[in-house]
């Protein structure tokens, strides 16, 4: 009996166990539970039932269901060392690809339809790598976000404790990898309520990520974000807003010099801007400008700072409308502390709004977000 997905050109036909070797047991690609669907397309990715299907199709499934007819295990098995080898560069291929789609939809609040995506990437990694080897780690990261956003803390816990032991395993192991475990640990312990093992995390997270890419990388400063998050839930409100400061004036160089760039025309500033996700970076500037509009001792220098960064933000972003708000803003923070400096910088980028009004030659790679 086959089946037909809804705008798809794969289906599914029930399996018949006498088609496969003595023994042999399918497994749902989504739950590890035994399967009773085949895709008729790849052939090599197997169900459990028509919901599981559909989850995958709408998750993954539909970006890779023909790359996997030439990259399907029977292929590693074959005795040309030229097959293995154009098996392996295309699982990498797939891995890079599950791993955008994933963060992608994570990006856009979809956890749920990021869980196919993730939960490839790492079966992926096992059958290139092998299980608990520190290659694994940066899939195991991947999956446990994803279901850290879903809520399942378990599966979250499980998962980094398997990141970590790999990790333990290899003493030589990178600041980037270490860094990135770290922060996912300080997510969990926050998700749980763990505020002071939360802050360990954290703290050593940004210590890796200024080893490896300096203290004023834009990884640093998102360990910083998540400490003075933490710090706010602690009532420790003076050390969360020196992060907060911190936090707002890499961010504020960073996207300075973008611009700059981008004036100057280097094509290359654009994607650059896509890593990480401007709309990460737009979500810590708000959360900053609530939390100064929330504090009894609100900086107005700093809301004139922050509100400048998500000008020039979305100014990158070449959404004009939304960067003349946060420009006026800025303007009005400025006007209140004679900020003379800024509020040039501010007029400075409303006028190459002006005359860059037209202008559409650069796709705007800030997803829209409501102010």
């Amino acid at each position: 009996m086959e089946s037909k997905l809804p705008n798809s050109t794969a289906g599914t036909t029930k399996i018949v166990p006498l088609a496969f070797p003595k023994g042999a047991q399918k497994l749902c690609a989504l739950c590890q539970k035994r399967a009773f669907l085949q895709c008729n397309g790849c052939r090599v990715t197997f169900y459990c039932d028509d919901t599981h299907q559909r989850e995958d199709w709408d998750g993954i499934h539909s970006r890779i269901c023909q790359s996997l007819i030439t990259a399907g295990s029977s292929i590693l098995n074959t005795f040309q060392p030229t097959d293995r080898n154009e098996a392996q560069l295309k699982k990498m291929e797939l891995i890079k690809l599950c791993r955008l789609v994933a963060q992608n939809k994570m990006c856009e609040g979809k956890h749920q339809g990021a869980l196919p995506a993730a939960q490839f990437c790492l079966r992926l990694s096992a059958e290139i790598h092998g299980p608990s080897t520190v290659q694994m780690v940066p899939a195991y990261l991947l999956l446990a976000d994803v279901n850290l956003g879903v809520g399942n803390l378990a599966v979250v816990s499980g998962l980094l404790s398997q990141a970590e032991w790999a990790v333990l395993k290899s003493p030589d192991c990178g600041a980037s990898v270490r860094h990135q475990l770290h922060r996912s640990l300080g997510r969990l312990h926050t998700a749980t309520g763990n505020l002071d093992a939360a802050l360990f995390h954290f703290a050593n997270d940004i210590y890796f990520a200024s080893e490896e890419l300096g203290p004023d990388s834009t990884a640093a400063c998102s360990g910083y974000f998540l400490m003075a998050a933490v710090f706010v839930r602690q009532k420790k409100m003076a050390v969360a807003r020196s992060m907060y400061a911190e936090v707002a004036r890499i961010w504020h160089a960073l996207l300075a010099e973008l611009v700059q760039r981008f004036i100057g025309k280097e094509p290359e500033v654009m994607s650059e801007f896509d890593e990480p996700q401007p709309a990460e970076v737009d979500s810590m500037l708000r959360a900053i400008l609530d939390f100064e509009h929330a504090d009894a001792r609100k900086d107005p220098a700093r809301v004139a700072l922050v509100n400048h960064a998500l000008a020039m933000l979305w100014f990158l972003g070449r959404d004009f409308s939304k960067a003349r708000g946060f420009c006026c803003a800025a303007l009005l923070a400025c006007e209140s502390r004679s900020n003379h400096d800024l509020s040039d910088a501010v007029r400075h980028l409303m006028e190459l709004m002006q005359t860059d009004a037209g202008h559409n030659s650069f796709t705007s790679p800030v997803s829209s977000q409501s102010h």
